[in-house]
């Protein structure tokens, strides 16, 4: 009889690595409560057998890691259950995205196909996170009435320049080369390699398979649109971004901004407020515990339920958000995402000292 869960997450060891795949492949490996919990239980037991040297994380399928989260279940449970489930979901999803970024042994996220939301939380805080041609690498929450979360502020904050607030409020998807530049993955290897790459890190240690199997990413778009990108998102507000992008000669610019006048008003005010926190933040449980709030105050808000609605179940792509405009949006509404929650935080201790990396 097998527990929830256990047959969506595949787990095997072999030799000296231990291998995790996610198996909802008609889900885009969307990720369950259950899930996340067969996942920690996992990496804790392979962290203690000093067999395992190497954790390596796939999807099944060919078309990603891992979709993110299982919205449809976040929909229905902040439509009619009140959100308990989603918030208790979420609790144990961002102490999973601590545990990665702290983990003591190699973590090797394959981050091939489309890696979303909840899929960078498993992957972009591994200490070993490879793309290919095929990566699309997004946090595209603003467009479903949410934030990005999972971590998805602390990593974008970190990204060169503006770059990461560009992608965190348009929920632009990047492939190999700008997730590199942004420092959302480490390495290039071509996907029809991956599979004798994984397979040889059970008989060798990472430092000395990954040189025979990285090359240089093609081309990506972002570096030169550094200088818009730059001087446009730099702006104080959202309008003002909005404002600065459509006075931008570059054509690109301007559909970042008619890209931004589509997504949720609430959200992006929401997600602009958070990035420029998470920066001061610092530490990722800081960030994670600022993404709590804002995740639990979004179950109760009209935005999420209705861009779920409109993106995912309905798929009309006509969300109506409320407010409707930015300039409808207020300080105060902002303000509630960020909200302490009293006994309903999440209290992530932070760690005792960053982690020195030995390979």
């Amino acid at each position: 009889m097998t527990t929830p869960g256990e047959s969506d997450v595949l787990l095997r060891t072999e030799g000296r690595a231990a291998y995790l795949t996610l198996n909802r492949p008609r889900a885009l490996n969307a990720l369950t409560h259950a899930m996340v919990t067969r996942i920690d239980q996992a990496l804790a037991e392979w962290e203690k057998d000093p067999a395992v040297e190497t954790v390596v994380v796939t999807g099944t399928g060919e078309r990603g890691l891992c979709a993110g989260g299982d919205i449809r279940a976040i929909h229905e449970d902040a439509r009619t259950g009140g959100g308990r489930a989603s918030a208790e979901f979420w609790r144990d999803e961002y102490r999973l995205n601590a545990l990665i970024a702290h983990y003591p042994k190699p973590y090797v996220a394959v981050m091939d196909g489309i890696v979303m939301g909840g899929g960078v939380g498993v992957s972009a805080h591994g200490s070993v996170r490879i793309v290919t041609e095929r990566s699309r690498v997004a946090m595209p929450e603003t467009g479903i009435g949410f934030s990005p979360d999972v971590g998805g502020t602390h990593l974008l904050g970190l990204a060169p320049g503006e770059l990461g607030t560009h992608l965190a409020l348009t929920g632009t998807a990047v492939g190999a080369a700008d997730a590199l530049l942004c420092g959302l993955a480490d390495h290039f290897v071509p996907s029809g390699r991956l599979p004798h790459l994984v397979a040889d890190l059970a008989h060798a240690p990472v430092h000395e398979v990954l040189p025979r199997y990285v090359r240089e990413a093609p081309p990506g778009v972002l570096e030169a649109q550094r200088e818009w990108i730059d001087r446009c998102y730099a702006a104080d507000t959202v309008e003002d971004v909005v404002e600065r992008l459509r006075a931008e000669a570059a054509p690109a610019a301007g559909e970042a901004a008619a890209t931004l006048l589509g997504r949720s008003p609430t959200a992006l005010k929401v997600t602009l407020v958070a990035l420029r926190r998470a920066r001061a933040l610092g530490l990722l449980e800081r960030v994670l515990e600022q993404e709590y709030r804002i995740s639990c105050a979004a179950l109760s808000s009209h935005d999420l339920v209705e861009g779920i609605r409109a993106q995912v179940v309905d798929k009309d792509r006509t969300p109506r958000w409320s407010p409707a405009t930015l300039a409808e949006v207020t300080d105060a509404d902002v303000e509630r995402y960020f909200a302490p929650l009293g006994a309903r935080e999440l209290r992530l201790a932070p760690a005792d000292e960053a982690r020195e990396v030995p390979w």
